[in-house]
């Protein structure tokens, strides 16, 4: 309901809704990034406790993974920036 009552002030306003939406996706992308890398960080920790003579090799690529997903959620956000300037 009140994301309606935002979409309509932000149209009755003169912003664009296209400059809403890339700041929505942004924020989407942010959090979405945030999720996966707590799952890696929860799966990590749980495969540590039951192999714990494998920490270091779990922790690397859990390090990898994290890198890989904040560089894709990066990106993300970048082009959600252009897009409300440009």
């Amino acid at each position: 309901m009140t994301t309606l009552f935002v979409l309509l002030q932000a149209a009755t306003s003169g912003v664009a809704i296209a400059k809403f939406g890339a700041a929505l996706g942004g924020a989407i992308a942010a959090m979405a990034a945030a999720i996966g890398i707590g799952k890696i960080g929860e799966s990590a920790l749980r495969s540590i406790a039951r192999q714990p003579e494998a920490s270091g090799d779990i922790r690397t690529s859990m390090i990898i993974a994290a890198a890989l997903i904040e560089g894709v959620c990066f990106f993300a956000i970048i082009v959600c920036v252009l897009a409300i300037f440009m």
